[in-house]
This record gives C-alpha cells, structure tokens and sequence, in this order.
C-alpha cells in the first residue's frame, strides 16, 4: 500500500528546491533513477533529466512555488495529482494535472497534463 499524498508531497518538495546540492537529494527521494517525464511542453529522463526541467522552471518562473491542490488518489502503482505554480499570495498562474506509475514508493514515469496556462 502507498502513501500517495507522501509520494505526491514528495514531488512537489523537488520542484520547490532550487539549491541544486539540496534538489539532487529531493529528486533521489521523490524518483526513480530511470524516471521517464512528458508533459506538453518538456520531457526529460533520470535524475539528471529532472534535475535540469526543475532548473529550466526555476529559471524561467523565478520565486514562483508549486502547491499540491487537493489530495493525491491512486490505484496500486498508479497515482494522481493536481498541482498549482505561482507566486506566493496570488493565484497560480499555471496549473495542471500528473498521472505516475510508482516503483518501490518512488515515482517512475510521470505523465503531466496542464489544465491552466497563460495566454500568450
């Protein structure tokens, strides 16, 4: 049995890290070393993969913070969550949606969908 929320809390925890020293250990807890990321707009593999998406966030939405919105669910290996990133104080600017497979109460493969983006 899982622990979504903790997995979830857990994911949400690297996002937010923006020590690279610190983030690296928070990728380790929260992925696999063979993670596999697609969203619309990114992808990368492994630790390393991750490590430069969160990078590239960071850097494009300086001081933005991402929030989990509601509880995590799942079945099994397959967990669900909704997300929010922002600025603190204000409404999220971009929101979205993850569906993960779990190993070993990690995440594997993490399959993003963004429910709310900015016009452009």
């Amino acid at each position: 049995m899982h622990d979504f929320n903790a997995i979830a809390r857990a994911y949400i925890a690297a996002w937010n890290t923006t020590d690279a020293a610190s983030r690296a250990g928070q990728i380790e807890k929260a992925f696999t070393a063979d993670v596999a990321y697609r969203d619309p707009i990114m992808q990368g593999d492994g630790h390393a993969g991750m490590d430069a998406l969160i990078a590239g966030v960071h850097g494009q939405f300086p001081g933005f913070r991402f929030t989990l919105k509601g509880a995590a669910d799942g079945y099994a290996d397959t967990i669900r969550f909704s997300w929010a990133l922002g600025p603190d104080g204000v409404p999220s600017v971009i929101e979205g949606t993850d569906v993960c497979q779990i190993e070993n109460g990690r995440l594997k493969t993490v399959t993003g969908f963004l429910d709310k983006v900015p016009v452009r």
